[in-house]
């Protein structure tokens, strides 16, 4: 009996080893309902963290409290959650949420859903209005496997516009994200493309799975499954033309959320997968060790 509960302490520690590391600690596990966390961040009360999850789950919004219990949860009416790949807020409170996931580069129906904050306290909620936009530079529907740019799962708002970093999946990845431009403003719309980064050569390093500003709007955080991206010194709205410097978490899982605490905290959310995943991370960049890019 001694050596079967050693084992199971023993296992519960390596567990612990492999989800915290010098540039990542965990602050809670995610409730098991919760296996799909796309997006995360906050409204105007900051008790509560809001999060959505991707394709084939519900078209909800889950709040969190500081012990990663769900609080609230709100059905967003007259919406389907075609792929819901990320979740911001704007100065006021009010949530964003971005049905733009396109993993297959296909999709025509492309919007970001505004939540108003007087309905988070509301069991369901129906969007104040949707932004629907597409991409001039896309032709073809889906273009070549060569040419797969046109997937996004990384947002945030600024300033009365949202920024969208794309994905990259193309069959010869050279890990390069474009950003682009849409108002926050009800319509549709061609999306502006402002600039473009190379983030690096493999997939876990390189695809951009989610994005946020600073609250003082001097950071840009673009995440990846095992790095983290700071832009910072930008002088206009083209945040990747900024000094960028990355944090290897020395951690790789399907982190698809991040958002600023403030503004030198950040928290991250990755996918439930197996003995990997499922957790709230936070990382303070005043203690990460900052690397400068290539």
């Amino acid at each position: 009996m001694k050596s079967y509960i050693y084992m199971i302490t023993s296992s519960v520690l390596l567990l612990a080893c492999q989800q915290d590391t010098k540039q990542i600690k965990t602050v809670y596990k995610l409730p098991k309902s919760l296996k799909e966390v796309s997006g995360i961040t906050y409204g105007s009360d900051t008790r509560i963290l809001w999060m959505i999850e991707d394709s084939g789950n519900k078209n909800k919004i889950y709040g969190l409290d500081s012990k990663g219990e769900i609080v609230k949860e709100i059905t967003i009416s007259n919406t389907k959650n075609i792929d819901w790949e990320d979740l911001t807020n704007d100065n006021s409170g009010n949530l964003y949420i971005g049905d733009f996931g396109n993993n297959d580069n296909e999709r025509k129906d492309l919007c970001i859903y505004k939540i108003s904050k007087d309905n988070l306290a509301q069991k369901s909620a129906k969007p104040e209005y949707a932004v629907n936009f597409s991409y001039p530079e896309q032709k073809d529907f889906p273009p070549k496997k060569n040419d797969l740019i046109y997937d996004v799962e990384s947002f945030f708002e600024h300033k009365n516009n949202f920024y969208l970093f794309t994905k990259n999946r193309s069959k010869h990845f050279d890990g390069t994200t474009y950003l682009y431009k849409v108002p926050n403003k009800a319509g549709t719309y061609k999306a502006q493309l402002l600039g473009s980064f190379k983030a690096g050569n493999t997939f876990d390093t390189a695809a951009i799975t989610s994005a946020d500003i600073s609250l003082n709007d001097s950071k840009v955080a673009l995440l990846s499954h095992t790095k983290i991206f700071i832009f910072e010194e930008f002088k206009t709205d083209n945040f990747l033309s900024g000094k960028v410097k990355s944090v290897n978490l020395g951690h790789n899982s399907q982190k698809e959320s991040i958002i600023f605490k403030d503004d030198n905290t950040l928290l991250i959310a990755d996918e439930k997968d197996k003995n990997t995943g499922g957790y709230l991370y936070s990382v303070d960049l005043r203690e990460a060790k900052l690397e400068a890019q290539p």
